[in-house]
């Protein structure tokens, strides 16, 4: 069966809203990502690295059904992200304690030399270097896809931009799909999946529209996952064999969904 690994973090998220809310999460780009591949039948493992904080994880009831085999544990603190988000549910402030999630690099690259998964996904965020990771993959002939994160998004684009013409797919918001074009052409890039806030959800291959789907209205419980959500559900139905158009509404439906779940709110141990 193919399988997904997901490079990126595991965190804890410390989430603020407008309205005074605020949400201690088990967060972090790979986690989500991969429990949504997983949810929507892509067997998919995250490769990250967690503190102790965090070893509990392959325990809790929520998510015991993914593939833990790629994180590796050890002394210290997870990283650690308080964001802020505005009235629309974009993020307004992040400020960041990577604790340490600082040896991702490496532990990601030794993942890629010693496995051997179907796809790889590599969340290019702090404090992953993207750049050597993604050299492997591309020298190694490995199908990948990757995303951004909007406060780091200009730099790892630049880090990325040798190697985006070969992934299978780019995920961005419409901030970051403007930086990506300013770096490499959209007649370079195979698939990009370009989310809008409320706004169609547009796919363009090779810069044409070749499919959109317009999230529908929910009431939002929380944001933070939800791009990641979107990505993983995506990466699964492709695998799946399904249709630009048929796989963007899976993982709208999926992403809408999210925002509207409870959250994984960190219990106290």
């Amino acid at each position: 069966m193919p399988r997904l690994d997901v490079i990126g973090n595991i965190s804890i998220d410390h989430t603020r809203y407008p309205d005074g809310r605020t949400i201690r999460l088990i967060g972090g780009a790979a986690l989500h990502t991969a429990a949504a591949a997983h949810r929507a039948g892509l067997p998919a493992a995250p490769v990250s690295v967690v503190g102790t904080d965090l070893a509990h994880l392959p325990d809790d009831p929520r998510l015991t059904a993914l593939d833990w085999s790629g994180i590796t544990v050890v002394g210290g603190r997870s990283a650690q992200f308080t964001i802020e988000y505005d009235t629309l549910g974009c993020v307004s402030s992040l400020a960041a304690e990577y604790g340490v999630a600082d040896g991702l690099t490496r532990h990601g690259l030794a993942w890629i030399d010693a496995h051997t998964a179907d796809a790889v996904h590599v969340c290019c965020r702090r404090p992953l270097d993207a750049a050597p990771v993604l050299a492997a993959l591309a020298e190694a002939g490995r199908r990948f896809s990757l995303d951004f994160f909007v406060s780091s998004a200009k730099q790892m684009i630049d880090q990325a931009a040798p190697f985006l013409p070969e992934a299978v797919v780019v995920f961005v918001n419409a901030a970051e799909h403007a930086l990506l074009t300013d770096v490499v052409p959209s007649r370079q890039l195979r698939l990009v999946v370009v989310s809008d806030g409320a706004r169609p959800v547009r796919l363009l291959r090779r810069g044409r529209l070749a499919a959109q789907a317009r999230p529908p209205q929910t009431t939002a419980v929380q944001v933070t996952g939800a791009g990641d959500t979107l990505a993983g559900t995506f990466l699964a139905a492709l695998a799946a064999g399904a249709s630009d158009g048929v796989a963007l509404r899976q993982a709208v439906t999926a992403a809408t969904d999210h925002i509207g779940a409870p959250a994984l709110a960190l219990e106290d141990r």
